[in-house]
């Protein structure tokens, strides 16, 4: 191996037992640890986290990843060049940032999220909006920092903390697909809204136990092939997926008794960033790698939470599981009218819980909020105003208080630009769900009572490579083109336009 790689991997371990001690503390931060010992642990996370960082920003780091990548060429493993790159990129992200202050940037953080957790209980955004001004602050002077690098030059602000979860997104890039989406999303939601057909729902708020929720979450999760001798499960105030390790990957949930879809699409959308880690390439561990980028994660999780999870074909193979684990459910209930019911649209105000074909105004609504902070200098005292106003204009509903508005995400407790990647996963999804259609019969694959087909495809074109190339290398291998809007799109329109007989 070469010398340098050889330094690299050794610093590179180290900094992936510090990693890995943050993300177990903060899982636990999430799930069971008692609120009066946030804070606490929160620092205690800053601590070890910025500690790993220090390794990354030594001198004699810094001038082996230097000399690796003027050195790198074609002859290189394709793990060791994706290493390189990737360390490359963060270290002059990370140039103008010195460990203090990566510290103190920790510490905002962490504060934000104890200080969101405990505002979204008592529904009062006023105690968010200071933590948040210090998160907001700092995503500016991070932007503003990183606006010294040559080799970083972006147009906006806000560019610099989309590339942090989107590898080349800009906002010229999604205003133009976000126009594209109000373009043709706007007026087929009028014509659904005016359309005669209605949908029955009322069986979905059927009172259920969380023990048959539980029953019916690892049903699916077997259903999905997602290895629980590898994998976890338990509960948050808001889902998410934390790959520990190699053998170490656990998702949360949330149950509501009176809504189990809620749960089981969480579950089946955490299932699917838990199959994208558990399939990751054992050379992925071996050499240190992790680049996946938000939208190719989202784009995951919500195939399987949405393009296979709502067919018929799915929800047909649910009710069974349903019928099974909570029969109340669907008593009196028809499989036609349990799909019918699981697709249904309607304008709502939590992004988690809206249907597949609302969600994209969920985002859009976000992202312009983020766009209007980070580049017109919108004081986060206005969000609670203005995010009633674009829930008002794009769907037509009002939150009435906050914790069903602007408090329902923890995201910007981290700052701005993850949302954005939710519709780029829909949209990378539905290019390559059009591919999978010509080589797997996925009706079938599903009938045969599991998706261990359909994961064999994610697995040889989606999952493979997907830390070792660009979003744009990535689609464009699997797919042959450019990342569009419109596969997504026309999803969207055939399939809404068939259940409501538009």
């Amino acid at each position: 191996m070469n010398q340098h790689l050889e330094a690299i991997h050794r610093t590179a371990e180290l900094f992936e037992k510090y990693s890995h001690a943050v993300r177990v503390l903060q899982y636990d931060l999430e799930t069971i640890c008692p609120k009066e010992g946030m804070e606490e642990q929160g620092e205690t996370i800053a601590f070890f986290g910025n500690e790993a960082y220090k390794l990354m920003k030594t001198e004699e780091f810094m001038a082996e990843v230097e000399a690796a990548y003027q050195e790198m060429d074609e002859s290189w493993d394709s793990f060791d060049r994706a290493l390189v790159r990737e360390l490359y990129q963060s270290q002059l992200k990370n140039s103008k940032i010195t460990p203090e202050m990566n510290l103190e940037f920790s510490r905002i953080t962490q504060k934000a999220f104890t200080a969101w957790s405990r505002a979204k209980e008592a529904a009062d955004f006023s105690l968010f909006a200071e933590p948040l001004a210090k998160v907001t602050d700092m995503e500016r002077t991070i932007a503003s920092l990183r606006s010294e690098v040559p080799q970083l030059k972006q147009e906006t602000p806000y560019d610099y903390r989309l590339d942090d979860y989107e590898e080349g997104m800009t906002v010229a890039d999604l205003d133009r697909i976000f126009g594209e989406c109000k373009e043709r999303l706007i007026p087929l939601l009028q014509k659904i809204q005016a359309s005669p057909k209605k949908i029955r729902t009322d069986f979905m708020s059927r009172e259920v136990t969380e023990e048959q929720q539980k029953k019916l979450a690892y049903k699916v999760l077997h259903f999905m092939n997602y290895d629980l001798n590898r994998g976890a499960m338990t509960t948050s105030e808001h889902p998410f997926t934390s790959e520990m390790a190699r053998n170490d990957v656990r998702i949360t949930t949330h149950y509501y008794n009176d809504a189990f879809a809620s749960s089981l699409y969480s579950v089946i959308h955490e299932g699917g960033h838990g199959l994208f880690e558990l399939n990751a390439p054992q050379e992925n561990w071996e050499h240190h790698l992790n680049n996946k980028t938000m939208g190719q994660h989202e784009s995951v999780s919500r195939f399987y939470e949405n393009i296979i999870g709502r067919s018929e074909a799915f929800t047909n193979v649910l009710y069974d599981m349903v019928a099974e684990c909570m029969p109340q459910v669907v008593e009196g209930v028809s499989k036609k009218e349990f799909y019918e019911a699981l697709n249904t649209v309607t304008p709502s105000l939590i992004r988690t819980e809206s249907d597949e074909f609302t969600y994209t105004f969920h985002v859009i609504i976000r992202y312009e909020i983020e766009k209007e902070i980070m580049n017109n200098g919108l004081d986060v005292a206005e969000i609670p105003a203005l995010w009633e106003k674009k829930y008002k204009e794009y769907l037509g509903v009002t939150p009435s208080n906050d914790r069903e508005g602007c408090l329902q995400d923890m995201h910007w407790t981290d700052g701005y630009g993850y949302f954005p990647t939710y519709a780029l996963g829909n949209m990378y999804n539905a290019m390559y769900y059009n591919r999978m259609k010509e080589e797997v019969d996925i009706e079938a694959a599903i009938q045969s009572g599991s998706l261990a087909a359909v994961n064999a495809w994610m697995q040889e074109h989606v999952w493979k490579k997907a830390d070792r190339q660009t979003p744009k290398e990535w689609i464009m291998e699997i797919t042959g083109r450019e990342l569009t809007p419109k596969d997504f799109l026309d999803y969207i329109e055939a399939k809404y336009t068939k259940i409501y007989e538009l």
